[in-house]
């Protein structure tokens, strides 16, 4: 049912027979804090989502200090795959790329956790590297980017790290100049500072932290010089970007067609700010689009975004329900599409 990856990858670049074209594919990421699925099949020069799963599991809960995958996260997060398990039988997917990042990438058991993984579920995990990750984001982003934009600047704010992307945009060509990985995300922040009441001094030190962690990359390639002069489309695809266009829109529920494309300006992102950083975890978990999952976490990811637009204040920022399983389906689906690459 589930395709191992050593033979997807021969499949990818070999050709597709009009069979693979009609059939349904899978792509799993198993973040540091959500395991995420999407179904699809080919539509066209893209796909249609048929199904999607999402649970906060926190399988990187406790990394950053003790080094290892708990059991108790491991055991919440085989569960969800087991879910995924399910769905992909039921569309009858026969192909699907799964992949791991920063938990996994830092965990000393990974290996262990790898292998269970495989024997209880029968999916093989891929751990890739944050370049990677980097790139599959914004192959999944690649349709929000404007014609009008000459450069753009993509974020992802993950559970365990933080990738940035820089990109040149002339016509339908996209150059990735830079990307960088950040080690911080909003469950190592939280994890380190804690995630009831945030005192304001402490809030601000961190988006000073994290700041300095930005001004080496900002350097290598002179990217605020190009900000500056208004061309340069800011574009965040992560739970707090979309959870604060969420509360941006007093959603009552979660609603991915109201979010995904979403323009926010900076004026809207520091009210919603200021009113979560106000609040103790009780009264975030109390906003309908925040819940008792996200509640400790989300200041620690608002910091991160102000960081990003501290450095760089280009007014406004699109907001993007995608990332890696988008990129990761429309790799498998249209293997012979133009990608994105990285500059040499």
């Amino acid at each position: 049912m589930v395709s191992r990856l050593g033979d997807q990858k021969s499949e990818r670049h070999g050709g597709a027979d009009s069979r693979l074209r009609t059939s349904a594919f899978g792509a799993i990421d198993l973040g540091t804090n959500n395991c995420r699925l999407l179904v699809a099949r080919p539509e066209g020069p893209t796909f249609r989502v048929i199904d999607a799963f999402s649970r906060i599991v926190r399988l990187g809960e406790g990394v950053s200090t003790k080094g290892e995958l708990s059991d108790h996260a491991m055991e919440r997060t085989i569960a969800a795959l087991r879910i995924c398990v399910g769905k992909l039988r039921h569309h009858q997917v026969n192909r699907v790329r799964s992949v791991a990042t920063d938990a996994c990438r830092r965990a000393a058991n990974c290996d262990a956790f790898i292998a269970r993984v495989a024997r209880e579920t029968g999916i093989d995990l891929e751990i890739i590297s944050t370049r990677e990750e980097a790139q599959l984001a914004i192959a999944g982003c690649l349709p929000l980017i404007e014609d009008e934009a000459r450069w753009a600047l993509m974020f992802d704010i993950g559970g365990g790290s933080t990738e940035l992307v820089w990109m040149r945009c002339q016509g339908f060509d996209r150059e990735l100049i830079g990307w960088t990985s950040l080690p911080c995300g909003v469950v190592t922040l939280a994890e380190t500072h804690g995630g009831d009441q945030i005192a304001r001094e402490l809030y601000d030190k961190m988006v000073s932290d994290i700041g300095a962690m930005l001004v080496p990359f900002d350097a290598e390639h002179g990217i605020s010089q190009y900000t500056a002069g208004g061309e340069t489309q800011m574009l965040g695809t992560s739970g707090t970007v979309t959870t604060i266009a969420g509360v941006h829109l007093n959603l009552p529920r979660y609603d991915r067609s109201r979010v995904d494309g979403l323009q926010l300006s900076f004026d809207a992102i520091d009210a919603v700010t200021e009113h979560l950083v106000s609040l103790d975890q009780k009264g975030r978990a109390a906003i309908p689009t925040i819940g008792p999952d996200r509640a400790d976490l989300v200041v620690a990811g608002c910091a991160i975004l102000d960081a990003i637009r501290k450095q760089w204040p280009v007014g406004s920022l699109w907001v993007a329900d995608r990332g890696i399983r988008e990129g990761m389906l429309m790799d498998m689906i249209h293997p012979c599409r133009p990608a994105p690459v990285f500059a040499s």
